[in-house]
């Protein structure tokens, strides 16, 4: 076994002192104390000795999208590029593709990103905005997509060019409400494009995210656990103080599989509890580590002895009817996704009720039929099931589509509408900023997908 120590660090700087449902930036005395950690991990585990032939770094970021807590604090992000500033590095580069109905422009002006590039010198790198080659997903003959587009930017830089590259991954600590965790392994599903993330995205999930491990893995992962996310990926600001948690703990460590195992640990969460990190360790990506007893922790994680929710805290309107299939009903794709952006669109901006959401397959007839006004049909198992019949007893204007496992673009598309939230109030951002990186993506040629800024108030899906 080789890389195998993992650093758990944890901060003592005050956290702050008022309600977790306002997001405000670090003190200055965390911000100092994380910079100080950054700097004693790095050396720790090698300093300059990290760079390679090129002495460019490669630095991915959780930065799926704007909203409080669900991506990796500036201020940490900030600290890692100064090291590598002051410790020889030539080109610093921060990329990211952001999730489904975002772009990546666009995050990095919400998160502060942007502002980090300009004030360190870093380069930004919008993979969304990149040509790219197709790679194949490899781990099942029972795909529904056995191919992804991936930028040529990765490819380049930290495939074809792997030895004379420095790529450290900056993930944020936080469960998910369909993988289990969200660290280091799955900060790689941005890889492949924003529309090759749709198929699949059920119970297969696992392994596709293993299929990308299989072509790159971080030289190293630094896990920002200032807080820590439960009840998944993506907590609504609201409800932060029952889903966000001051745990203060960064996790670090050359092999990305070992770190993710002790950032789930702080959890209380096991391989048996990740299903991509048993696979990964099954396949051998975990470089001969097999539990936790074969991990070297500098630091101490004896406190971590409540395994922590990471399905979705029940808050949803109850004037939104939910269908499930009898059969089916993924929750890594067609159950989850739809009903976090519901609550997200409910408890933070209002969002009405009075419609029905569909999801899975093997649906009850009756109840399919005593559906009344305006449906939301997700995932390409329930359209194919019931969508025609809907369409024709309720008319094509009061039935919206979101196909393939996860359309999460065509889904927020549809809840805009049916909700009357603005896709523009979605981003906690001036209007006019939104508009300027929309416009500026698409001059260089983004493929992210997005709504219409008129979802609102046109029927689009």
């Amino acid at each position: 076994m080789t890389n195998t120590k993992v650093y758990v660090k944890h901060l003592t700087s005050d956290y702050q002192k008022e309600s977790r449902t306002k997001f405000l930036p670090l003190s200055k005395e965390m911000s100092k104390e994380i910079k100080d950690v950054v700097y004693d991990i790095l050396d720790d585990a090698g300093g300059e000795a990290l760079l390679k032939e090129s002495k460019n770094v490669y630095i991915k970021p959780n930065g799926i999208d704007g909203k409080a807590y669900c991506y990796t604090r500036p201020e940490f992000v900030e600290a890692v590029i100064q090291y590598w500033k002051e410790h020889g590095a030539n080109k610093i580069y921060l990329f990211e593709n952001s999730t489904q109905s975002n772009f990546t422009r666009l995050v990095y002006e919400l998160t502060g990103y942007a502002a980090i590039c300009r004030r360190t010198g870093a380069i930004p790198v919008y993979l969304d905005e990149d040509k790219g080659q197709i790679y194949e997903f490899k781990g099942s003959d029972e795909y529904q997509s056995n191919t992804f587009e991936m930028a040529n930017f990765v490819i380049e830089n930290l495939i074809k060019d792997r030895d004379k590259n420095l790529y450290i991954s900056l993930p944020k600590l936080k469960t998910h409400s369909m993988a289990g965790v969200t660290l280091g392994v799955k900060n790689q599903w941005a890889f492949p494009r924003q529309s090759d993330r749709g198929f699949d995205h059920n119970y297969m999930l696992g392994s596709k995210l293993v299929d990308v491990l299989s072509y790159l893995r971080p030289d190293f992962t630094m896990i920002e656990g200032v807080e820590g996310t439960i009840y998944g990926h993506y907590p609504v600001t609201a409800l932060a103080d029952e889903a966000v948690l001051p745990l203060k703990v960064i996790v670090a460590g050359k092999n990305v599989v070992a770190t993710d195992m002790v950032g789930a640990r702080i959890f209380g969460l096991g391989l048996e509890d990740v299903p991509h990190l048993k696979l990964a360790v099954e396949k051998g990506f975990s470089e001969g580590v097999q539990s936790l007893d074969d991990i070297e922790i500098d630091g101490d994680i004896s406190m971590y002895t409540e395994k922590y929710p990471t399905d979705l805290y029940d808050a949803f309107p109850e004037d939104v009817k939910l269908i499930y299939g009898k059969e089916r009903a993924c929750k890594e794709g067609c159950v989850n996704n739809p009903l976090t952006l519901l609550q997200i669109l409910y408890n933070d901006h209002h969002g009405k009720g009075g419609w029905t959401m569909v999801m899975g397959k093997g649906f009850d007839e009756a109840e399919i039929d005593a559906i009344q006004g305006q449906v939301l049909v997700v995932g390409h198992c329930a359209i194919n099931e019931v969508g025609d019949k809907l369409v024709q007893r309720l008319g094509k204007k009061n039935v919206f589509f979101s196909g393939k496992c996860n359309e999460l673009a065509k889904s927020a598309a549809a809840m805009f509408y049916l909700m009357k939230v603005s896709p523009l109030e979605f981003a906690p951002i001036s209007p006019l900023v939104s508009v300027r990186c929309i416009i500026q993506a698409k001059l260089h040629g983004t493929k992210a997908l997005v709504p219409s800024l008129l979802s609102n108030y046109i029927k689009t899906v």
